[in-house]
């Protein structure tokens, strides 16, 4: 078998509908309010990354490789969430379950482009951990502006370039059947499964995603808090192998909000109910937005420090105006 034979062939004509419908929950009363919940999560999330990207911008100070991944990890978070939840809450709050063609294979590809590249942003940041902990004498050295602004645009065309074949690869199959999506958005695994030609192309790419998306960089970043343990088990004061740990607790934090509900659900497979499976993903999909800034402000010395700062300067430029 040619697993690339309706890629290649000429004379396919390609079954394609005119919408898909999005079931979202079953069985559920009163469902409408998590819908607000998101919502509000949605809110929270734009609020505190626009907060993170302008203290980022506006100090001179925290413009720094690390600053630059974590600016872009903001930046990512804001475009994803908005991606996602306002076009959910259109399908499910306002009841417009139906979406064309087009539209789910534009909303595949934003979607999965800015989940890819949270996860990417997170294996930056690990890195900017390893060598500060490991090599804390050369980390100027490795870690350069340039270093990194480079990692971040070979992520982004990494991501871009994976996503962009992901939805190619749906165009070519055909839909002759039910258009019904179990899923709270245009879920690619869902779709494929549906067509009525050949997916092997796409079921392939699917589980080279989840290896290149998920799997890898998550036994990346294992292995990279392995050789940091490791590192700190050769400092000589315990004061010491705090002070540098706690320079990881918020990269830690965004690591187990991400992986964890993700790790629950694949283990779980089949076994786990649609509902709690949509449930479980769509808080993956929108609760690390709205937690990173937050962990950030709170557990990052140089954005508090600078917070306050800003805060400083503009009261101080408000009482002047007064006067």
């Amino acid at each position: 078998m040619n697993l690339f034979n309706s890629a290649l062939g000429k004379n396919i004509t390609f079954v394609r509908p005119a919408y898909f419908i999005i079931s979202g929950f079953s069985g559920i009363p009163n469902i409408k309010y998590y819908y607000v919940f998101l919502c509000f999560v949605y809110i929270v999330s734009v609020l505190g990354n626009t907060v993170v990207m302008a203290v980022i911008y506006l100090d001179h100070n925290l413009r720094t490789p690390k600053y630059i991944a974590v600016f872009n990890l903001a930046f990512v978070d804001l475009l994803g969430s908005s991606a996602l939840v306002p076009k959910l809450l259109d399908i499910f709050l306002f009841n417009h379950r139906y979406i064309s063609y087009n539209d789910c294979l534009t909303f595949v590809f934003f979607s999965y482009t800015f989940l890819s590249m949270q996860v990417f942003n997170l294996v930056a940041l690990s890195y900017d951990r390893l060598i500060a902990i490991m090599h804390p004498l050369r980390y100027q050295v490795k870690v350069t502006h340039r270093f990194m602004l480079c990692l971040i645009a070979s992520f982004w065309v990494f991501a871009v370039t994976v996503d962009l074949v992901l939805v190619g690869l749906l165009t070519r199959l055909s839909f002759c059947g039910s258009v019904v999506i179990d899923s709270y958005f245009c879920d690619h695994g869902q779709m494929f499964r549906m067509a009525c030609n050949d997916f092997t192309p796409s079921h392939v790419l699917a589980v080279l995603i989840i290896a290149l998306i998920f799997t890898c960089p998550l036994e990346f970043i294992v292995l990279s808090y392995i050789c940091i343990g490791y590192a700190l088990s050769k400092v000589a004061t315990a004061q010491e192998r705090y002070k540098a740990f706690k320079t990881c607790t918020g990269h830690l934090s965004l690591v187990a909000i991400y992986f964890i509900p993700l790790l629950i659900t694949f283990t779980a497979g089949s076994q786990i109910h649609p509902n709690a499976r949509i449930i479980n993903l769509s808080l993956t999909s929108v609760f690390p937005s709205m937690l990173n800034p937050i962990i950030y402000v709170l557990q990052t010395q140089e954005i508090k420090v600078s917070v306050k700062k800003l805060l400083k300067v503009r009261i101080e430029t408000k009482m002047k105006v007064k006067k």
